[in-house]
């Protein structure tokens, strides 16, 4: 594209980060949304299953095929939610806790990375500009609603 939209750059850049992690977790035979699950589950107190879903951004069926093959994996147990009879708790395994602190590891080297290649005022405005996209998106205020016929 000759002239850049800004979903474009960060399309892109999001699409070349997930191949990233997806390549460096291939080696170890899982995935990036399984690492991105072992980095949302509170290590200690486990986390709700219904709050995993929001808090990464992904839709219940592929959450729920997630956790699954993590189950399977050994890398997670479910456990009820002693303050809510209906809830589930999602809980590290030992074997969890190690794989969630190789991806731990694996976003740190990620983030060092940049860093030392992206001065201190640049990386701050990268995180004003995405903080002002999220908002806008969060409070429609990108699209408002025309009701036109076609």
């Amino acid at each position: 594209m000759k002239d850049k939209t800004i979903d474009y750059v960060l399309r892109t850049t999001w699409l070349a980060v997930n191949k990233m992690y997806n390549e460096e977790a291939l080696k170890f035979g899982t995935t990036m949304a399984t690492g991105f699950a072992l980095l949302s589950i509170d290590p200690e107190k486990g986390t709700p299953s219904t709050s995993l879903g929001p808090k990464m951004g992904m839709e219940a069926t592929s959450l729920s095929r997630t956790l699954k093959t993590m189950e399977e994996k050994g890398l997670i147990e479910r456990k009820p939610n002693p303050e809510d009879g209906r809830g589930v708790l999602i809980h590290l395994t030992e074997f969890g806790r190690e794989k969630r602190a190789y991806s731990k590891e694996r976003v740190l080297t990620f983030n060092e990375a940049i860093k030392s290649n992206i001065d201190d005022e640049k990386i701050k405005h990268f995180y004003e500009v995405a903080e002002l996209i999220n908002n806008m998106i969060s409070n429609k205020k990108i699209y408002t609603i025309k009701k036109n016929t076609f």
